[in-house]
């Protein structure tokens, strides 16, 4: 591979805090409301498929609980203040990736000026649909006054008889060889995009991401990597019956504040294993899991985010968990 000094394009988060793909940041409600949020130099939007995703609110659940107790929330539009863990079993977003492009479309009309907070635009699907999502989001950048990124999930534990690609070398050199070949072949503007990991909890599966980011015909073209995702097969019970919490087996992805260890982790791994050769160096890491006050930002800070994500406790305490963290930040200075 010649490598001859190419650089991908950039995504720029200022400040860098933000929030992750998740159920709040749905709607264009909810994406007006992030991207009015003077605390956060980005918004991340809710994975999005083509088509959308089939959403049944009889299977498809969340909840917040104690992970100290494992009880949970009996209201979750009002969690106690130990309910600081989540555990879901949604999948994506309900809204198809076309509509969730008129909601920044229609947020972008109503600016009196350009913008430098960008969106960036979580997606999945075979390879080929996010191929095509890459080239609809492309097309949409010369549309709107804001940058725009794309974020390729391909870590959602949630999905029955479809594992997570990100655990495998062969899925993701598919997906990385037919993202690139279509960047390469496009005469549309060049958008950053990045890969949203699962938890990896031993050496090699991170050896396996960054082989495969080496492993193309073309130059590395990944912008950033968000690490990590919710951890699978996990459940929480009713604790008077012990029934699930979530429909059906209540197995779901675990986020929150036991996530926040491991993330640390895996963002830190990946940090050193990127920093390796000058090819992966510069590939920005965004850090999720279990951010929810100024200390779990800066841990992540400490071990190589670029900038940091924060997903359940948006659920919990809603859009003022980010000036929270500001105003935290700035009187620690």
């Amino acid at each position: 591979m010649e490598w001859n000094g190419y650089s991908p394009p950039v995504i720029n988060i200022h400040p860098p805090l933000l929030n992750s793909a998740n159920p709040w940041a749905t709607t264009l409600e909810n994406l007006e409301g992030l991207f009015a949020c003077p605390s956060i130099g980005a918004v991340t939007v809710r994975t999005s498929l083509l088509k959308g995703f089939d959403h049944d609110p009889a299977i498809h659940q969340y909840t917040f609980f104690d992970p100290g107790s494992h009880v949970a929330s009996a209201d979750l539009s009002s969690p106690s203040s130990t309910d600081i863990a989540s555990l879901n079993n949604l999948g994506y977003s309900p809204i198809p990736l076309g509509t969730t492009l008129c909601h920044i479309k229609t947020i972008s009309d109503g600016l009196s000026k350009s913008s430098t907070k960008p969106f960036i635009i979580s997606v999945t699907g075979t390879p080929s649909e996010v191929a095509q999502s890459y080239l609809l989001i492309a097309q949409h950048s010369k549309d709107v006054r804001m940058p725009l990124a794309m974020e390729i999930n391909l870590s959602c534990p949630n999905i029955p008889n479809a594992p997570p690609p990100a655990y495998s070398g062969e899925s993701l050199n598919r997906y990385l060889a037919k993202i690139q070949q279509t960047i390469h072949e496009s005469r549309l503007p060049r958008i950053p995009y990045g890969l949203k990991t699962p938890p990896y909890t031993h050496e090699g599966q991170f050896e396996t991401l960054v082989a495969a980011l080496q492993a193309t015909g073309y130059p590395c073209d990944v912008s950033f990597l968000t690490a990590t995702n919710t951890l699978g097969s996990c459940l929480v019970l009713s604790d008077t019956e012990g029934q699930p919490q979530l429909a059906g087996s209540g197995i779901g992805g675990m986020a929150g504040a036991p996530l926040h260890p491991l993330a640390l982790g895996n963002v830190a791994t990946l940090r050193r294993l990127l920093d390796r050769t000058e090819e992966t160096s510069r590939v920005d890491i965004i850090g999720v899991g279990g951010v929810e006050d100024a200390a779990g930002y800066r841990r992540m800070r400490a071990v190589g985010a670029k900038a940091v994500g924060v997903g359940t406790a948006l659920g919990r305490k809603g859009l003022g968990v980010f000036e929270e963290i500001e105003t935290e930040l700035a009187g620690a200075w």
